[in-house]
């Protein structure tokens, strides 16, 4: 059994857990008890504690519209290039003194800015973290169709998958079966937001894996191929190759890429109607396999499978299920974006690894980021 997994239903082990919990849960529920861990000098810190997390949980949607807010008008631009008034602050960003002054207030309270003096402002620090991160800020602006299917979450989780969403319109290529019918601005358009927020994952990746073990690197699904030039230009003497809808190659070239001994080869085609191009020693799944429903993952872990040799590895990347300090984004963010996506879910790595062995792969590893909430890493033999 692996860490992050329950013990096995209908086990001992199972059984006092489950009392545990329910005398546990007993307990935080009485509000006597609540009373009085606010009240006792030795409990007080953690009653406190626990009392945020839970206004947090209360009020965490007006934290995401806050850093909305922040984004979108231009506050966290502003900021960084130094020290702002107020009344500055409020005309750059088409605010009222009042309304930007609550802006401010806000973004402070979670730490996207800092009040320096009285009336002049400066970036806090998530402020300054999240300026440097062109991912990051992108997917932030992305957001707005999140909010919108989650205005009603209930209803979302009610109606059925195949109901169009707006998330399902913007990611053409889960929800259209039929290339030929998808639209080519939309194919652009998430095209480039993935491009931008890969670089983190880039990071992850080549700090946790050597590739100069691999003389080829084939990314299936790669779009502009900011993944497979990164690899190539931490390894020049490794081969790439992107496999990816001719809509998405054909903007490849148009897209600045970091430079690698040679361009990476196009491979235009749909990793679910064609072979896997084949002759590459490794492939990678970069945020792919969770954007899929299990029958389809199932059949492109199959196909990939079936392009390697014997002893090629095949690398999973992408944030998974119940991973230990990444749960919420793992389980609660890509669960109701995917979701709202409509298609695909996010996997635990031992679901991943199931998925693998059934699809002839040999073994399968967990590879340890730095930073699990952006990416794991799986690795497969076939």
């Amino acid at each position: 059994m692996q860490p992050d997994q329950p013990p096995p239903p209908g086990s001992m082990l199972a059984g006092w857990k489950r009392r545990w919990i329910g005398w546990r849960n007993g307990v935080i529920g009485n509000s006597r008890f609540q009373r009085w861990a606010a009240a006792n000098p030795l409990t007080r810190t953690i009653a406190q504690r626990r009392a945020g997390g839970l206004f947090d949980l209360v009020a965490g949607f007006t934290y995401s519209q806050t850093l909305s807010a922040a984004v979108e008008s231009g506050v966290i631009e502003l900021l960084a290039a130094g020290p702002v008034s107020l009344a500055d602050a409020g005309k750059r960003c088409g605010l009222s003194e009042e309304a930007a002054a609550l802006l401010l207030r806000a973004s402070a309270a979670i730490d996207l800015a800092q009040e320096v003096e009285p009336g002049v402002w400066m970036l806090g620090q998530q402020g300054a973290a999240l300026r440097g991160n062109a991912g990051v800020l992108a997917m932030i602006r992305h957001h707005r169709l999140l909010y919108a299917d989650l205005a009603d979450p209930l209803a979302l989780l009610r109606r059925e998958r195949s109901s169009p969403t707006a998330l399902s319109d913007f990611w053409t290529y889960a929800g259209e079966p039929d290339p030929a019918a998808r639209d080519d601005c939309n194919t652009r358009a998430y095209s480039e937001l993935m491009a931008s927020s890969q670089a983190m994952v880039v990071e992850q990746v080549l700090a946790a894996y050597r590739f100069d073990r691999h003389r080829s690197l084939l990314d299936v699904g790669g779009g502009y191929g900011v993944f497979a030039t990164a690899v190539a230009a931490a390894y020049p003497a490794l081969n790439t190759g992107i496999f990816d809808l001719p809509d998405v190659l054909r903007h490849h070239a148009g897209e600045s890429t970091p430079v690698s001994r040679q361009a990476p080869t196009l491979h235009p085609g749909d990793f679910f109607r064609d072979p896997i191009p084949t002759g590459y020693d490794c492939i990678s799944l970069v945020r792919i396999l969770h954007d899929h429903d299990d029958a389809p993952a199932a059949d492109l872990l199959s196909a990939i499978h079936e392009s390697l040799e014997h002893g090629a590895t095949l690398l999973i990347a992408e944030p998974m299920a119940g991973t230990r300090g990444a749960r919420k984004m793992g389980d609660a963010y890509f669960g109701l974006y995917l979701w709202a996506m409509r298609s695909g879910r996010p996997r635990r790595a031992d679901e991943i690894g199931a998925m693998l062995n059934r699809a002839g792969f040999r073994d399968w590893r967990r590879v340890a980021t730095d930073l699990p909430v952006i990416t794991s890493l799986i690795v497969a033999t076939a």
